[in-house]
C-alpha cells in the first residue's frame, strides 16, 4: 500500500455563466495527496489517503471520488469541520490558489489524531499545502520522522508561496523535509522558491542534491523532467506535446506515475532505490511523464486510468 498524506479539499473551478457576471464557480476534488491517491488507484495501485475530512457535503463528494477511484478512505481523519475550498484563477492553463482553510477538518489534524500505519505500507508521499501551517503541518511532519526509518519517503515541494502563516518556519519545515525523504521531487517554480537568489537551475538542483539523501526530480512541464541520483547519475527525458487544457493537478499524477512503475518493477523500497540504475529510472520517468501528460489535456485534477494509457 502506498499511503497519500496531505490535503484533500474542493477545488472551485472556474467555469462560463449565463448569469450576471458571466462565470461561476464549479466545485472539483482536489488536494496534491488527494489527486495522488485517485491517481494510484485508477493506475491499480493500492492507495490510501491519510488527511481530515469533514462530515459536510463536500467531505462526502471526496469520500465518493476516492472509492469510485479505487482508493481507500479509511485512513482519514473524520471530523465536523468544513472542508477546506481553493478557488483556482487560471492563466493560459496555468493554476493559481486562493484558499479557504481557517478552522477546517484538514488544517485541524493533530499528531495524536494520526492513525496507525498499517504493516503492508511499502511507502509514503508527502507535500502540498499541509506543510504550511500547525497544527496539520507539524502531524505530518512529526509522521514523516516517525516512519523514515522503516518506510521509502516521497516529498513534492509544491511551494504554495503567501499560504503560510510563517514563510520562514515553512521554509525551514521544507528543508527538514527534503532531508528525511529518500525521493524529493520540485518544479522549476519550486526550485526558485526553495533556493532563492543568484545561480542558475544546474548550480541551484545540486544545492537540492546536496540536502537531499536520494533521488531528486525536476519537473520541467512541457520540457519534460530531470532526475539525478546520489551517485550524481543524471537521466532527462521528454514531454509529449498535447493541447494543454489546465495543468491542475499534473504534478500529483505525476508522483503516481512514478511510485506506480517503481512499484510494477520491484524498486518501491530502499533497497530497490539503490539498485535504481540509468534505464530503470527512465523508464519510471517516461510513464510518469505519460500520466501527467495526460492529465493536463483536461479540466481540473483528472488523472488517467490504466487502460487509457
Amino acid at each position: 500500500m502506498i499511503l497519500c498524506c496531505g490535503e484533500a479539499l474542493i477545488d472551485m473551478l472556474p467555469a462560463e455563466s449565463a448569469g450576471p457576471g458571466g462565470h461561476s464557480y464549479h466545485p472539483h476534488c482536489g488536494g496534491a495527496a488527494f489527486n495522488s491517491a485517485i491517481a494510484l488507484g485508477r493506475l491499480g495501485e493500492d492507495s490510501a489517503l491519510v488527511s481530515g475530512l469533514s462530515t459536510d457535503l463536500f467531505g462526502e463528494q471526496l469520500r465518493q471520488e476516492l472509492a469510485a477511484s479505487g482508493a481507500s478512505a479509511a485512513l482519514a481523519v473524520t471530523s465536523a469541520r468544513p472542508t477546506t475550498l481553493a478557488f483556482v484563477t487560471l492563466t493560459e492553463g496555468h493554476a493559481r490558489y486562493a484558499f479557504w482553510d481557517q478552522g477546517s477538518a484538514m488544517r485541524g489534524i493533530a499528531p495524536r489524531d494520526l492513525p496507525a500505519v498499517p504493516p503492508e505500507t511499502c511507502a509514503l508521499l508527502f507535500g502540498g499545502i499541509s506543510l504550511c501551517n500547525l497544527p496539520m503541518a507539524e502531524s505530518f511532519h512529526h509522521l514523516a520522522r516517525d516512519q523514515h526509518c522503516t518506510h521509502l519517503l516521497m516529498l513534492d515541494l509544491n511551494i504554495r508561496p503567501g499560504f503560510a502563516e510563517d514563510e520562514a518556519v515553512y521554509h525551514q519545515r521544507l528543508g527538514q523535509m527534503v532531508a528525511l525523504c529518500d525521493i524529493v521531487k520540485l518544479s522549476q517554480e519550486d526550485l526558485e522558491l526553495f533556493v532563492p537568489g543568484p545561480g542558475n537551475e544546474a548550480e541551484k538542483l545540486q544545492r537540492v542534491c546536496a540536502a537531499a539523501p536520494g533521488l531528486v526530480i525536476l519537473t520541467r512541464g512541457a520540457e519534460g523532467a530531470l532526475a539525478v541520483l546520489p551517485q550524481g547519475v543524471q537521466v532527462e527525458v521528454a514531454a509529449q506535446e498535447v493541447a494543454v487544457v489546465d495543468t491542475v493537478g499534473a504534478g500529483d499524477s505525476f508522483n503516481a506515475g512514478f511510485l506506480s512503475a517503481l512499484r510494477r518493477a520491484g524498486n518501491l523500497s530502499r533497497a530497490g532505490l539503490q539498485r535504481l540504475d540509468a534505464t530503470a529510472l527512465r523508464a519510471a520517468l517516461v510513464f510518469a511523464t505519460r500520466v501527467a501528460t495526460h492529465s493536463v489535456t483536461r479540466a481540473g485534477a483528472n488523472p488517467p486510468w490504466r487502460q487509457e494509457l
